[in-house]
């Protein structure tokens, strides 16, 4: 059964024990759900009955492709004016609740498994009309035109629609579900999910040039960053620079499932910040 977490937000009691799991290293930052509580939420500016963990913002220096928000949006609440940066585009994916997303003259119900894609410079609104939250993953990146290559079109699928693709000689314990055609060069990032069945793993550390977010959606797993093994539970969030070694093995009895960032099919830039002068 695919089940997505949900945050939930709170404060732990004081008598709870220092939270001792989370890491912020040269190379990754590891954020464990339960130090995801109500003092470190924020808000942004046009959005109604709303706040927002930030799992991940551009830092000169570790990671500058792109930020992730882990979004709760009240009964009632959303925004007509969500996105005030015109070169960003963004990915939603829903976990919990509902929630009415409008644009290009259409509307679309998002329920847990919904994902969409919104290019740069799109109008669009988000409105939650049921009587309770809703909570969704929001991953924003500067869009990187290319003279002669198409700008990427709006569209919206789930989670359960798109077919997991197998790694090669994995006999279907470690798959992929992408969203969005590795060879489509108009976009220049990809958020996947990936999927481990009980065993699976990634047998060698990969060592490669994206920019990573991870977020545990289900299962548990252990998941080697940069010389150490952290056991990672649903609501974990792992926040990797580029080259930063990573492998992992699901070490539970039901699927482990996280959903990737990764920026992708760009020059590498020559210059300080991409800057031509």
């Amino acid at each position: 059964m695919t089940t997505y977490h949900v945050p939930r937000g709170g404060l732990p009691p004081q008598s709870k024990r220092l939270a001792d799991r989370a890491i912020f290293t040269e190379s990754f930052a590891f954020i464990p759900s339960d130090v995801q509580t109500d003092i470190v939420t924020s808000f942004l500016p046009f959005w109604q009955e709303t706040r927002l963990w930030v799992l991940a913002r551009p830092m000169t220096g570790f990671a500058e492709t792109f930020s992730h928000y882990l979004m709760e949006v009240g009964a009632g609440g959303g925004s007509q004016q969500p996105e005030n940066d015109p070169a960003a585009q963004s990915v939603l994916f829903f976990v919990g609740g509902s929630a009415t997303i409008s644009f290009g003259g259409k509307q679309a119900e998002l329920a847990p498994g919904s994902y969409v894609y919104l290019p740069a410079g799109l109008d669009w609104q988000l409105e939650n009309t049921s009587s309770r939250p809703c909570h969704f993953h929001w991953i924003r990146k500067r869009y990187q035109p290319v003279e002669g290559i198409d700008l990427p079109d709006a569209f919206i699928t789930t989670d359960a629609e798109t077919t997991p693709i197998e790694m090669p000689d994995t006999d279907g314990v470690w798959a992929t579900s992408r969203f969005v055609d590795p060879s489509d060069l108009r976009h220049d990032m990809h958020i996947n999910i990936v999927t481990f069945q009980p065993g699976g793993q990634i047998p060698f550390a990969e060592t490669h040039v994206m920019e990573h977010g991870l977020y545990v959606l289900q299962g548990r797993g252990v998941y080697y960053l940069n010389g150490r093994w952290i056991e990672v539970e649903p609501g974990d969030y792992m926040w990797l620079r580029a080259f930063c070694p990573q492998a992992c093995y699901a070490a539970g009895k039901e699927p482990f499932r996280y959903l990737l960032y990764k920026d992708v099919n760009r020059h590498m830039p020559l210059t300080p910040f991409g800057n031509s002068s």
